[in-house]
């Protein structure tokens, strides 16, 4: 049984190599220093109760995306004790490939979305290749199989889905994007997904480039604010300092798995 104080997890598996310019809407279009892309998934566990938090891509994903391929994110969850194969909950931050593929590694699970976000991956604005490229159509097909097995939960909006734990809805860089706040022994964390990709993007006041919205992204740092119980409690989706910023969560996991509380 959930105690409403949770235990928080980063775990990288993956890596992307790019410069700055390529993360800021409005900065510096010739600022050619490194600024690379680390690929997550989170969990958050009180309890005998899990939830995870995004699913991540696989190694075929990786080798078409252009992407480093760390390690395969189900034997990542295994590393901190969590088996993929009884899981029985996930919540999809949104349906953008990085951050719901692997779907079949959770056999058991039902899947917390966004009404709008599978509104958007399945609607009209598909039908454009700009809007469509971050979205793997097997992932979206999986979850509409999901959807008729009775294992997607829909969220409009703000919604406690257990004690010391919700989510909450931005869109910005997809229609239906949310967070995931969660009540920790340190305070309130939010974990932004791709609400925030950088601690930059906050900081900067700058969305990153790919985007549906940019009004909602800049309301969505506010709200990631107003959410946290401090900027350091506001965990972004893709920046290589959350693993600088926050202890191992062992020795041996070291530079990749992260403790969040």
């Amino acid at each position: 049984m959930s105690t409403g104080i949770w235990e928080a997890y980063a775990l990288r598996y993956a890596h992307h190599r790019r410069m700055a310019r390529e993360n800021f809407l409005g900065g510096d279009p010739h600022d050619e220093s490194p600024m690379p892309m680390d690929y997550f998934l989170w969990v958050v566990r009180s309890g005998e109760r899990v939830y995870v938090v995004d699913t991540g891509f696989d190694e075929a994903t990786a080798k078409a995306r252009g992407r480093d391929f760390l390690r395969a994110p189900g034997e990542a969850l295994k590393t901190i004790g969590v088996d993929p194969a009884n899981v029985e909950d996930v919540i999809l931050s949104h349906m953008h490939y990085d951050h719901a593929g692997n779907l079949g590694l959770f056999p058991k699970a039902r899947y917390h979305i966004q009404d709008r976000e599978m509104q958007f991956c399945t609607g009209r604005y598909m039908t454009h290749a700009h809007m469509r490229f971050p979205f793997a159509v097997d992932d979206v097909v999986a979850m509409v199989r999901h959807l008729y097995d009775g294992r997607v939960v829909f969220h409009s909006g703000d919604e406690e889905i257990a004690l010391g734990l919700s989510v909450h809805f931005v869109g910005g860089h997809s229609m239906g994007l949310q967070m995931v706040r969660v009540r920790t022994r340190r305070g309130w964390v939010v974990l932004a997904a791709d609400a925030a990709h950088y601690y930059a993007n906050m900081e900067r006041d700058l969305a990153y480039p790919f985007t549906y919205n940019i009004g909602e992204v800049l309301e969505g740092y506010r709200r990631a604010h107003a959410l946290a119980d401090s900027a350091d409690h506001i965990v972004p989706g893709h920046d290589p300092l959350v693993l600088q910023r926050y202890p191992a969560a062992r020795a041996d996991l070291e530079g990749w798995v992260a403790r969040l509380d």
